[in-house]
């Protein structure tokens, strides 16, 4: 039999809403999910990344993976914008369950590297907790941000 294909990988900053999207690839959903930037560029710990998500420092984003998916992989930080402040802790849900948590992660400290398997799961939220109140207005980046899927 031949091979299966390659898996397909899925970046969030090119993702659709479920509203504009056709249900065939993964895509967030609209009514449940807080601010994000999709970009192309961004800064932690004095490191440069091609891509990514910068949402706020209190945040919850939900993905509906519409296929059979993997992985998901990431790059997480306080963006270099904040100037050094702001600090949050990072956490990958899916289908409900916590899956993975970042240790407290403060404004100039290198990005902590994210894999969490997907495989079985049909939704993945993406959180960002501040540490204080003060903390909700940080920039918080998911950069290289992907889901690998078949």
């Amino acid at each position: 039999p031949p091979p299966p294909p390659a898996p397909r990988v899925y970046q969030w900053n090119e993702l659709e809403y479920g509203l504009t999207g056709d249900g065939t690839k993964p895509e967030m959903r609209l009514a449940e999910s807080s601010w994000v930037w999709q970009r192309w560029g961004l800064s932690v710990g004095d490191k440069r990344y091609s891509h990514g998500v910068t949402v706020h420092g209190r945040s919850s984003v939900t993905i509906d993976l519409n296929r059979s998916c993997s992985t998901y992989d990431a790059v997480v930080g306080v963006d270099d914008m904040t100037m050094g402040l702001g600090k949050v802790r990072f956490s990958v849900y899916g289908d409900g369950a916590r899956l993975w948590r970042s240790p407290l992660v403060e404004g100039g400290d290198p990005a902590v590297p994210v894999h969490v398997n997907l495989t079985g799961r049909k939704t993945v939220r993406l959180v960002v907790e501040p540490h204080t109140p003060f903390d909700t207005t940080a920039l918080a980046d998911w950069a290289q941000s992907r889901m690998s899927c078949g």
